[in-house]
């Protein structure tokens, strides 16, 4: 669980020089969670942007308080009781219940989360429903995904079902992806 995490610092770039893209991200055990802290700059098609994010889970990984905020300055809250009950800026959002994950579009740091949530075990495969926030728009809405555990705490299979998109991602010994293919890669 999160109790024996130990910080760390991690940055990804895009995939490709073609895309601008760079994040740091700094990982840390809080309050008997653990907390995702980056800032993410990149591109989506053509345009640019520039975020912070803070994401705190609890002990199971189970999200509980999300952050972001836009270099233009727009802002996004999204607070969840753990058990898929979520309010975005101060507002019910009941089209989010039954999520207990986030994705933020921009960062392969929140793989993570459902990951080290799920513990699967070889061959495993379990459907998720998570709230997907999309970059630069901060447009938070529900999707539904799958992670196979191919190789348990070294690869996995993540599938959007929302769309035809999968990617099988390598993984470090905390459950951070390695290198997303097409996407980003992690830096030494």
């Amino acid at each position: 669980m999160a109790s024996n995490f130990i910080a760390r610092m991690i940055r990804w770039s895009a995939w490709t020089g073609c895309e601008a893209g760079l994040e740091h991200a700094e990982i840390s055990p809080v309050d008997g969670g653990v907390e995702l802290a980056g800032v993410v700059i990149g591109q989506n098609g053509t345009m640019r942007y520039g975020i912070t994010y803070r994401v705190r889970v609890d002990a199971a990984w189970r999200t509980r308080d999300v952050r972001i905020r836009t270099a233009a300055g727009r802002v996004l809250h999204l607070e969840s009781n753990g058990q898929g009950i979520w309010r975005m800026n101060g507002a019910e959002r009941p089209d989010l219940q039954g999520c207990l994950d986030i994705d933020i579009q921009a960062t392969p740091a929140t793989n993570t989360l459902p990951i080290r949530r799920l513990g699967l075990k070889a061959g495993e495969s379990l459907e998720i429903r998570l709230c997907y926030i999309a970059v630069p728009s901060l447009d938070v809405s529900p999707h539904n995904q799958r992670y196979t555990a191919l190789e348990p705490d070294r690869l996995y299979r993540f599938e959007s079902l929302d769309s035809d998109f999968t990617a099988d991602l390598p993984v470090d010994q905390d459950g951070f992806v390695r290198d997303y293919p097409g996407l980003f890669r992690r830096l030494p």
